[in-house]
């Protein structure tokens, strides 16, 4: 009787999941047609490297997953952010350890996630940093009034002093009380929508470029790939001024004197932004190559007071959102070491 010793390879071979099998040493042994498809690259492009060295970046615990080969034990990442040639993919991730001729492995299903959910986390994420951004703006607005009455006080308190050597301690109150003051205006960032006129992109995007290059370290450089098909729509000009030049300085700030960033525009169509469907949308690539934004703050990086700089404030990005969000437009942000790119989708036609 034909005991078919290939029919598990081809069953593997006609599965809709991704499948990758790895081996103790985390070396791909196989891939089946589906992961190819998946990631855009050959099984002979895969097979006998290592897993790290076939892809540019991968977002799983490669520890947990050494674990799992010892232990036995499977596990499951319902996010997981994977890079080959340059392209992000988001994935679930499923693993479990098999044998092969006594040999343990482990059998690696990725499935890409797909665009209801993606939607459906971005409308949680946006709910979520509305109500942080709420949250906010009433403690700042709790602060500002007494902050007020502080500095009414001090002010009083200073034209009464004889002495001319204490008007420097109320001198301090006041300007203390200004710089918080200022903080607190950043932190309720703009209250209401600009007028809105019909404008270039790319005018803004090169006034974005100039400003930043007066300030620009040697080693940085910023280079341009603009569609110029895009046509001219109602903005608010120094709305999106304010927040692409926020961006971009965050990257100059993170890119520690060295490296490139690419302002890249294109047109996309049929795109779904905050739950509308848009017939045509602009889309405003802002991409640097410096070491990525820290994972622990990834999900949170549009929060206000979220940073990862030394001294920084948590602001610009926040402030950045509120902006395009007034353009009902989309902001997103994908990074790994090397690589981190902000999208910003803006609707031009319904």
């Amino acid at each position: 009787m034909n005991s078919r010793p290939d029919l598990p390879k081809l069953l593997l071979d006609n599965l809709l999941t991704a499948v990758i099998l790895l081996d103790k040493h985390l070396i791909i042994r196989y891939v089946n047609p589906a992961a190819e498809q998946l990631m855009g690259v050959s099984a002979r492009r895969l097979l006998d490297h290592a897993l790290e060295q076939a892809v540019d970046y991968i977002s799983l615990d490669l520890e947990r997953l050494r674990h799992c080969l010892i232990q036995g034990q499977g596990f499951t990442d319902n996010e997981v952010t994977l890079v080959v040639e340059n392209e992000p993919r988001s994935v679930e991730v499923s693993v479990i350890a098999v044998y092969d001729h006594q040999e343990q492995m482990a059998l690696v299903e990725l499935r890409k996630i797909d665009q209801q959910k993606r939607i459906s986390q971005e409308q949680q994420q946006h709910s979520q940093q509305l109500a942080a951004r709420d949250l906010v703006r009433g403690l700042a607005h709790e602060i500002k009034n007494p902050l007020g009455g502080l500095r009414g006080a001090a002010q009083l308190l200073e034209k009464a002093l004889p002495d001319e050597q204490l008007k420097e301690y109320t001198g301090i109150i006041i300007a203390q009380a200004d710089r918080l003051r200022n903080l607190v205006d950043r932190l309720l960032g703009p209250q209401r929508p600009g007028r809105h006129q019909v404008h270039n992109v790319h005018s803004v995007l090169e006034q974005v470029r100039r400003l930043v290059e007066m300030e620009l370290p040697p080693g940085i450089k910023i280079e341009r790939d603009y569609d110029p098909s895009i046509p001219d729509f109602e903005m608010e000009q120094e709305q999106l001024q304010q927040a692409f030049l926020n961006i971009v300085r965050n990257a100059v700030e993170a890119m520690h004197g060295h490296g490139t960033i690419k302002l890249k525009t294109r047109t996309v169509f049929q795109i779904t932004i905050h739950g509308k469907r848009y017939r045509l949308a602009a889309e405003i690539r802002i991409i640097d190559d410096g070491p990525g934004i820290p994972e622990n703050i990834r999900d949170t990086l549009f929060y206000p007071m979220v940073t990862g700089k030394d001294g920084g404030t948590g602001l610009g990005l926040s402030i950045a959102q509120n902006l395009i969000d007034q353009h009902k437009g989309r902001i997103e942000c994908v990074s790994w070491p090397g690589h981190t790119e902000f999208c910003i989708y803006l609707p031009l036609r319904k």
